[in-house]
């Protein structure tokens, strides 16, 4: 029946396991999403309710950041959207009486599937030191106790305020702005793990942090190169773009070292060809690198065309680029052996992939995690831009960068300053448009918060959304550092684990979220969003709130801000509370291309920010021009014996809020806890199918980090890499582990061992009826 919770913790590790699926969406993918969205809403809400995602007069999806076509199919919607739509929209409830039935130590021991599952929370709750229950607390002794605890702390910089993607431009602007009329920088969000590796190569190279292409650029391109990304899971509604690029004659080249089944072929669920037919094939090449090899790729691509008569595009490069002799002397003398030992390719099928780059004139490279989450992983993004420089693929029709986000608005909230190192002039407009002079030292990003948490100089952990203890590297650590705080706070819609890792005390506070109506004092309210190629629309929810004493995210923080900064403060943040259009106002006056911004959201579609790269060829780089860079070839050195394991999504999670037990493309269903070994890698550890196994990682620390008892699935990968899910390996990652420049956790590249199961009676029993 709908809004029914599970009743107990299922057990996770025993998947039934199958053959892996070449076909993505269809059918079953309607079947699915039908399936779950009226587990959680109902027949007539889930119609209701669907109908509304990304549609101009609806609300923004809640999932990724894939942007919408102007001309919008009635049901814009992937099935990974519906089910982040259907949990938020749940009829599911969690109540103060919840909390008094199971005491925080009990929630520890639940699985953050089962957490999720039991809906939306619905008054804020509040853990007293030393207690074991949270109890519901009232709104304005929740904003009391945070004042209290910031005004205890020596400086401004022991608080900590994270961001999730999901918050709101406004939302977002108004959370910064609080954080520095407080006195500091410390911003961390879930960039700093995902797309900050991204964000740094390319302000280096070509002066914007953001992809240069827009969504008519994919059907226009001659060749997509998707590289170290599974839209099939990730951004479903992408796969759409790359039919449609087929259908107009784009070749598509994958780079990955597991083959997907949405990008070999894709049965397009809103055409009678995706439902009754056999779909579209989608991948023309299919490259299965070795994990970490993308580097040494691109620079083997780049010594072929600067080896091949005509093939480099010498008006652009001497017109528009910095740095060209430099990095082709470099790449010169790239050395084959070493591509082909990082890569595990043969040098035919890169040889392969330059004649498609020759025959293409406009060319879009796409990436995501794969590349980003690496030591090396700016080297590698910076390689990427000088292949695409070589043959002017910037500042053109059907050709760029798109590097694709993952969350909904996690650039927009970037753009609205959740930075911890701004950049001046926009603290500049700041302290014009508010009268008040921000911090000018750099802040803490995700992983030096969590030393600084760790080593006890931060103190308050503050998180707008997200679920911080599941995101992050090395779980152990992680979680020790949590609950040396004195105050933990998390403004969140559902139940998660970094609600029961908490510090001496801890508040939850319920917020609205997209689907629901945000009625404010001056009435009905909208919400703007960016998407992951610099599109700003607005969201509206139509749905009664889960609850009267929800608030709206910009509530929160105003009414936070003036308990915290009190009567002294120059924003008027009463006035914000209740008109988001004055947060506009003054969002147009301090963030570059918001100019107008409430008459320009407004329109249906929303409006494109200005990108200097794309919009007329100018670099606002240290040098003016797009930069060439030159680099060693780097990738990762495996011992003897050992593997190379990268974290990723089941077809059944976002991000780690968990939807189901099943990843039905990759044949599993029914469990989590498994490792996706090449066969010979298996074989050669002594490992049959359904053999359960430890992950060791092995890091210069000497410190052990283990996951235990992982189902052993054979499964094509590349030989020597191994895959499983996260957040269950995060464990495994060494908090240290980072990609240089950007400081990003290098999750994609984690030298592993496997051991005999120490615990042999690992599989959990379920738990008792809730």
């Amino acid at each position: 029946m709908a809004g029914k919770p599970p009743a107990g913790d299922p057990v996770q590790d025993a998947p039934d396991v199958t053959a892996p699926q070449h076909a993505a969406a269809g059918l079953p993918a309607i079947g699915h999403t039908l399936r779950i969205a009226q587990q959680q809403m109902g027949v007539r809400r889930t119609a209701l309710t669907l109908l509304k995602v990304n549609q101009k007069d609806g609300f923004d999806c809640p999932g990724c950041a894939w942007p919408e076509p102007d001309k919008r199919h009635r049901a814009e919607f992937c099935e990974n959207g519906a089910k982040a739509v259907a949990e938020e929209a749940t009829l599911r409830r969690v109540t103060p009486e919840f909390f008094a039935r199971h005491p925080v130590s009990d929630l520890a021991a639940r699985s953050g599937y089962w957490l999720g599952q039991q809906g939306r929370l619905t008054q804020p709750m509040y853990l007293p030191e030393g207690a074991d229950h949270y109890e519901p607390v009232p709104w304005e002794r929740a904003f009391d106790i945070i004042a209290e605890e910031l005004r205890r702390l020596d400086s401004p910089d022991e608080a900590v305020f994270y961001t999730s993607g999901r918050t709101s431009n406004e939302a977002a602007f108004l959370y910064q702005l609080f954080a520095r009329e407080l006195g500091t920088n410390n911003l961390p969000d879930c960039s700093n793990m995902c797309h900050e590796s991204s964000g740094s190569a390319l302000t280096e190279t070509l002066g914007v942090g953001k992809g240069s292409v827009l969504l008519e650029d994919l059907y226009r391109a001659d060749l997509i190169i998707v590289a170290g990304q599974n839209p099939g899971t990730n951004h479903p509604r992408m796969l759409s773009a790359l039919e449609k690029a087929k259908a107009n004659g784009a070749k598509i080249v994958t780079v990955n070292p597991l083959p997907e089944a949405g990008l070999e072929r894709f049965k397009n669920p809103q055409t009678a060809r995706g439902l009754a037919g056999s779909g579209t094939p989608l991948t023309d090449l299919f490259l299965q690198i070795r994990l970490g090899g993308d580097q040494a790729l691109f620079r083997a691509l780049n010594r072929l065309l600067l080896e091949t008569d005509g093939a480099v595009d010498t008006e652009f490069v001497a017109q528009h680029t910095h740095g060209f002799e430099e990095f082709a002397e470099t790449a010169r003398a790239t050395d084959w052996d070493e591509v082909l030992r990082a890569t595990g390719l043969d040098r035919q099928r890169i040889e392969q992939l330059h004649d498609m780059v020759l025959s293409a004139r406009s060319i879009v490279v796409c990436w995501a995690m794969g590349l980003t989450q690496h030591k090396h992983a700016v080297p590698t993004i910076r390689e990427v831009v000088n292949f695409l420089l070589l043959r002017g693929n910037i500042g053109r029709p059907g050709a760029g960068v798109c590097p694709v986000r993952g969350h909904s608005n996690v650039q927009g909230d970037r753009t609205m300053g959740i930075f911890e190192r701004p950049a001046p002039a926009f603290l500049d407009a700041l302290e014009k448009e508010f009268g008040f002079a921000p911090p000018r030292e750099h802040g803490l990003d995700v992983v030096r918060s969590i030393r600084a948490l760790r080593d006890g100089t931060a103190k308050v952990f503050f998180a707008m959304g997200g679920n911080f203890v599941s995101a992050t590297p090395d779980t152990e650590v992680t979680e020790a550092a949590m609950r040396r705080a004195r105050l933990t706070v998390h403004v969140s819609t559902k139940l998660n684990r970094s609600h029961v890792i908490t510090g001496a005390r801890a508040l939850i506070l319920p917020t609205l979220g997209r689907t629901e109506k945000d009625v404010q004092a001056t009435g009905e309210q909208f919400v703007t969003v960016e998407d992951s190629m610099g599109m700003v629309h607005a969201s509206r929810g139509g749905l009664a709130p889960a609850s009267a004493q929800l608030l709206s995210e910009p509530a929160i923080i105003c009414r936070l801000a003036r308990a915290a900064l009190g009567p002294d403060s120059v924003v008027p943040w009463a006035e914000f509370e209740t008109d988001y259009d004055l947060v506009r106002d003054r969002i147009s006056r301090v963030v570059p291309g918001f100019e107008d911004f409430n008459t320009k959201v407004r329109r249906p579609g929303g409006f494109t920010l200005p990108h200097a790269p794309r919009d007329n060829r100018r670099f606002p780089t240290a040098t003016g021009k797009a930069n060439f860079t030159a680099a060693p070839v780097e990738y990762p050195q495996v011992p003897e014996g050992r593997l190379l394991l990268q974290t990723l999504r089941s077809h059944d999670q976002y991000n780690t809020t968990i939807y189901g037990l099943d990843d039905r493309y990759r044949g599993i269903r029914g469990g989590r806890r498994v490792i996706l070994l090449h066969p010979e890698d298996a074989h050669a550890h002594g490992l049959a199918e359904g053999a359960y196994t430890d992950l060791v990682s092995e890091w210069s620390d000497g410190v052990e980090r283990r996951a235990e008892g992982f189902r052993v699935v054979h499964y094509p990968t590349t030989r020597g890499c191994a895959a499983a899910y996260y957040p269950e390996t995060n464990v495994l990652v060494p908090l240290d582990h980072t990609a240089d420049t950007s400081n990003t956790p290098a999750s994609k590249s984690v030298v592993i061992r496997l051991e005999a199961t120490r615990d042999q009676n690992h599989l959990p029993t379920a738990a008792p009826d809730a």
